[in-house]
């Protein structure tokens, strides 16, 4: 098994994280603007996962909302889905929210998302609601928590 390495991304990777977005969600992409404007949201940090910073294979961006962290999005591209990258781009992302103070982490999931859902119910998330038609193409969202 790869042993992923982790690094918190800057603002002059904004267009590998755009590149990194699309290739992960495809059609669901948030778009190449909506991407690049989360470097510079307040309280918000991109992480980059791979095998080396040169070639990033994954992502993760999460908000710091005092007692609480969210989760915005976790993409990894196909080639090496099921390898551990997502698993370890989600404990970076617990390890800065408890750094940083978090009590409780939340996340909204494509209700849709097998791998996703079990990822995050073996990290020990919990189904605390649902949110109808919460994407564009009108699919739903399960709302999850940790107590962190």
């Amino acid at each position: 098994m790869t042993r992923w390495r982790i690094w918190p991304a800057s603002r002059k990777d904004a267009d590998a994280l755009a590149r990194l977005e699309a290739l992960a969600f495809g059609g669901r992409s948030w778009g190449s603007d909506s991407v690049r404007e989360s470097f510079v949201a307040p309280r918000v940090t991109v992480l980059f996962g791979g095998e080396s910073e040169a070639d990033p294979k994954g992502f993760a961006v999460w908000r710091d909302l005092g007692e609480e962290a969210e989760v915005l999005t976790i993409g990894v591209v196909g080639e090496v889905r099921r390898g551990g990258l997502g698993r370890a781009l989600l404990e970076g992302v617990l390890e800065g929210g408890r750094a940083s103070g978090a009590e409780r982490c939340f996340l909204e999931v494509d209700a849709l998302n097998e791998g996703a859902l079990k990822l995050y119910a073996r990290a020990g998330f919990a189904q605390v609601g649902e949110r109808r038609r919460y994407y564009r193409d009108g699919g739903d969202a399960v709302v999850m928590a940790l107590d962190l």
